[in-house]
């Protein structure tokens, strides 16, 4: 056995050692590279030593999603909801981007962690301490989410990279006839192609267009409820 290996065989094995390397395995190779054997050979244990620790492969995604969702900042006690809402779309934004393969799972998993109640309940937690009605509190979640799992879909999916963004413009230029298509051709030319554009800011846009919209539900029902 390698001096690599020794050491590895060293530390024990437990749930958040085994959690944390299938999330690695993920990160470099999608759910697809994610297999018990692999992720024995890479603690350096046979596969079936990983079943103290994890129930079965449903137990270790849910376990997974758990450590990722970890990574999202939660509103401070105290905190105004609006920069805590914001801080918290732009942490799962940036989690999605270190963990691509958590988009598409983290919808499927029926059987949460205490990690993922935690966030769900400190989001809802500081909009109602913050004057959100349930319903209201409700809807924010919904559509906060609806803007961060579609931008990230959409943002993982592009064929373009967004350095190159006004290149692909440019390129969808040279084979558009423009006159046929007054409009595209128009915010290729005046917007995309402009210095600076940069995809990534239409997060930002459509982050504060909710974030007003909720303010002023928020403030319409606080008026008509006092």
């Amino acid at each position: 056995m390698s001096t690599e290996s020794t050491k590895k065989s060293r530390v024990p094995l437990s749930r958040e050692r085994v959690l944390r390397a299938a999330v690695d395995l993920a990160d470099e190779g999608g759910l697809a590279s994610l297999t018990m054997r692999r992720l024995g050979e890479r603690l350096d244990v046979e596969a079936m030593s990983l079943y103290k620790h994890v129930a079965n492969k449903e137990d270790l995604l849910d376990g997974i999603v758990d450590i990722v969702v970890g990574e999202i900042d939660l509103p401070e006690p105290g905190e105004n909801w609006r920069p805590a809402m914001r801080r918290r779309a732009v942490s799962a934004r940036a989690m999605f981007r270190r963990h691509p393969w958590a988009l598409l799972v983290m919808e499927t998993r029926s059987t949460p962690g205490a990690t993922t109640f935690r966030y769900h309940d400190a989001v809802l937690g500081a909009l109602r301490a913050d004057g959100f009605s349930v319903a209201l509190a409700a809807h924010a979640f919904a559509v906060l989410d609806s803007l961060i799992f579609g931008f990230c879909l959409q943002e993982q999916n592009l064929p373009f990279d967004e350095s190159n963004v006004a290149e692909m413009a440019e390129s969808m230029m040279e084979a558009m006839p423009t006159d046929e298509y007054p409009h595209l051709a128009e915010i290729a030319i005046e917007h995309v192609m402009q210095p600076g554009y940069d995809f990534a800011n239409e997060f930002d846009f459509g982050l504060d267009l909710i974030l007003d919209g909720l303010a002023g539900l928020r403030d319409r029902e606080l008026r008509e409820g006092g």
